[in-house]
């Protein structure tokens, strides 16, 4: 992908450390509007905490971070959710023992004039939502705990839509899924990137980051150590690249 105008998000020379680990090290990082981005490495590598600074539950130690031009200040997940910034972990997407409209809203939840939950109007804006996103829930009064790992997802990414996100950030999204589950969010962020929202996707798996990424950043060691268009490189030159740094 052509690099065109301002930049979505652009973290520019960001340091943390943990003690004397030095955990991000100077990374210089961009995505632009409707770009999925995968971010790849080996555990370890600095991948999480570099995003934890860019959402807030970590403070970076150097450096600076833009959002579509400005420069702003990411003290909380709260400041990250305001600029539209929403993160989709794995294991803590979505609450089993609750229903899927509770956590479609949750943190969120629509009240009436007394200040009650407006359940009518959240049952008939999960339907909407999940049904945008292909999913054939048809109830959404259903405890999340009953859906498979792939429609967990697909909750979890319809929500951050719901909420208008213009960046959607994706940590390990695939993992412990099958095969069938995997397409499906693979499909979702297709989906979503058409609606010109930018995915960073946060991966080991290049088998199932490659098929939708435009970009690739690799990293070692807190360093971004390779960069790559889509075009530029195979599965085996970036699987290559992440064994050599």
């Amino acid at each position: 992908m052509e690099e065109r105008g301002t930049p979505l998000v652009e973290m520019r020379n960001i340091h943390k450390w943990f003690g004397k680990v030095h955990a991000v090290n100077g990374v210089n990082f961009k995505i632009w509007p409707g770009e999925v981005v995968g971010l790849v490495g080996d555990n370890g590598a600095g991948k999480s905490t570099l995003i934890k600074i860019l959402t807030g539950y970590h403070r970076a130690d150097e450096g600076e971070i833009f959002f579509e031009g400005k420069k702003v200040r990411i003290n909380s997940p709260r400041d990250a959710r305001k600029l539209k910034i929403e993160t989709v972990y794995q294991e803590r997407a979505l609450v089993d023992l609750i229903d899927i409209m509770r956590n479609v809203f949750l943190g969120r939840e629509p009240t009436n004039r007394l200040g009650f939950l407006n359940k009518k109007l959240m049952k008939e804006k999960s339907l909407s939502i999940l049904k945008d996103m292909g999913l054939s829930i048809k109830d959404p009064d259903v405890e999340v705990r009953f859906l498979s790992g792939g429609e967990k997802q697909g909750v979890a990414i319809a929500r951050a839509i719901h909420f208008k996100a213009k960046l959607v950030i994706l940590d390990e999204p695939t993992i412990a899924l099958s095969v069938k589950e995997v397409k499906k969010v693979l499909d979702f962020v297709r989906k979503i990137k058409k609606q010109g929202v930018a995915v960073i996707f946060i991966t080991h798996n290049l088998y199932h980051v490659y098929p939708i990424a435009d970009r690739f950043y690799v990293m070692a060691r807190g360093k971004i150590v390779k960069e790559f268009k889509k075009g530029e490189a195979t599965i085996e030159e970036l699987a290559e690249a992440i064994a050599a740094a």
